[in-house]
């Protein structure tokens, strides 16, 4: 008979909320690993000895982590869901007829805690990584990601040009609205024909330059870029594009991950209008830390392109750390026919056929990009009637120049490095992609941090940390559950061995008995054939 099953409710219900989740639940594995006790400490600061009391600084983390590890940007969404699981309510401490905390608590308490009580439940997670062996140290691979901000391309303003004080100064003693200074024409000048250059022929689909305004004004193209516009909602974003993708406005993440079991050893937010070699030193640094923490020295470290500069370079060589990164694309390591004599500190023509011309040092400047180069050239008498004149300086130029960056060296010294062991250099580059970037795919992906939800750089971080310390808690979780797993599975195959020799040697006994029996007894005789 076909059976139909309907709710009917009743008035009291003898249920208890441990009795309806799994003892194997995720969450009650998560909360057997972890003892977040300690952060009660680190959160005492914030709050005073008077008032109503405010969330439990666990509760309020626990929810935090099951956010990220669900991959929920919402704390709107997060309270509902929460709300929804019993193994959650578990997890809390929250029985099934108490309210959970308001999503606008959540927000708040996220300001509230400083970045110090976020890096100190990352430093616990990886602690218990450390005591379970996961992290050697060996090796750290470093890379980035563009997270997108909370606020949208159509916030930007146009900066008002204000960087010569004496000029403003000026302005503000005339007490008039309608003068300004030479100076500050000048600048402001300066200002519209550096985005007319920069911007040229840059397409724009939703304004055209015949466009007018209701009053007849021209509108002109919006200029998008952070030496002219920002953001009056978040003002720490700035504006980044990668390639084949359109302009957001973005943090920068950096994630140093270790390449033993791919534990994240370093994690922190960064200005997205910054280069990766820019960055180097503050990850690096808290890396360092965070390894010298738990007793481990930095080994070696692996980056891709990105982060070569002469400044990361020459850091890193202080530091005495042994790096891995490949020089970028203007590096020469040696200039066709010319010679470096190192104890003249000059170049030196050796080409056949020329004058053999000398190139002296000039002096180090500053070019237009901001790089320090220095400067060597050779003197007109020397080149004028050279041959080769033409081919290697050029029709009318009449001497020789060669600019060097002012790190030369420390390119030099990595270009040996990388040239002198191919293959270990080419296996350094593998292991960094595989040991790096998947971690930053499953970050982005599932873990939460394509996307921030809250605005400034120090939320940022905040949020950085703990997408790291999610990773890393079901990185901790799944390597002692597989260990476990892997200890039962020997500890059963020897009992089935003990199990197994105890039946042979009992076999063994009990033929030797029968045998004993038969031979020596008297009673028992031998068989005649009568055929």
């Amino acid at each position: 008979m076909q059976g139909r099953k309907e709710l009917n409710p009743k008035m009291l219900y003898q249920v208890h909320l441990q009795e309806l989740v799994s003892e194997h639940n995720y969450y009650r594995l998560l909360d057997s690993a972890i003892d977040f006790h300690f952060l009660y400490k680190a959160t005492a600061p914030y709050y005073g000895d008077e008032g109503q009391e405010s969330i439990d600084p666990v509760v309020f983390f626990k929810i935090c982590l099951v956010g990220y590890l669900n991959n929920i940007n919402s704390d709107r969404k997060l309270i509902e869901y929460c709300s929804n699981c019993l193994d959650v309510r578990l997890f809390l401490r929250y029985d099934l007829d108490e309210a959970l905390p308001w999503h606008s608590t959540i927000s708040r308490t996220r300001q509230l805690y400083g970045e110090e009580v976020f890096l100190s439940l990352f430093k616990e997670v990886l602690k218990l990584c450390v005591s379970k062996g996961m992290i050697r140290g060996k090796r750290q691979a470093v890379d980035s990601v563009f997270i997108k901000a909370n606020a949208s391309m159509d916030s930007l303003v146009e900066k008002e040009v204000l960087d010569d004080a004496s000029a403003f100064v000026n302005e503000l003693e005339e007490n008039s609205e309608f003068k300004t200074t030479s100076t500050r024409k000048k600048l402001v000048e300066q200002h519209h024909d550096w985005k007319k250059e920069a911007y040229k022929g840059m397409p724009n689909a939703n304004q055209n330059g015949d466009r007018v305004d209701e009053y007849g004004n021209l509108i002109r193209p919006k200029y998008v870029s952070n030496h002219t516009h920002y953001s009056p909602t978040d003002s720490d974003a700035r504006v980044s594009v990668k390639p084949g993708k359109a302009r957001q406005l973005n943090y920068f993440g950096q994630i140093a991950v270790d390449d033993a079991h791919h534990v994240i050893t370093g994690a922190c937010a960064d200005f997205a209008d910054k280069r990766d070699s820019q960055c180097i030193e503050k990850i690096v640094e808290l890396t360092e830390q965070n390894l010298n923490h738990n007793g481990i020295e930095l080994g070696e470290l692996l980056a891709d392109g990105g982060y070569s500069s002469g400044e990361a370079l020459q850091y890193l060589n202080q530091k005495n750390i042994n790096a891995y990164i490949p020089n970028f694309g203007q590096y020469k390591p040696e200039r066709e026919g010319f010679i470096f004599n190192k104890e003249l500190h000059q170049y030196e023509c050796t080409k056949e056929g020329g004058n053999k011309a000398i190139l002296l040092f000039k002096g180090e400047k500053t070019d237009s990009k901001g790089y320090s180069k220095r400067t060597y050239r050779s003197s007109e008498s020397d080149c004028k009637n050279c041959p080769l004149r033409e081919q290697c300086c050029g029709k009318s130029t009449k001497f020789k120049k060669i600019d060097d960056s002012i790190h030369k060296e420390h390119y030099d010294r990595m270009h040996q490095k990388l040239t002198q062991n191919p293959q270990y250099a080419k296996k350094m580059v593998r292991v960094r992609s595989k040991t790096v970037e998947p971690v930053i795919g499953t970050l982005v992906n599932f873990t939460n941090m394509k996307r921030v939800n809250t605005r400034g750089i120090k939320q940022a971080n905040k949020h950085v940390l703990m997408a790291a310390m999610t990773y890393n808690l079901k990185k901790y979780l799944k390597f002692i559950t597989k260990k476990s797993k892997t200890n039962a599975g020997v500890l059963a195959q020897e009992v089935r061995a003990v199990q197994t020799d105890s039946k042979r040697t009992f076999h063994d006994l009990k033929t030797t008995l029968l045998r004993l029996i038969i031979f020596t007894s008297p009673n028992l005789k031998t068989k005649t054939n009568l055929a």
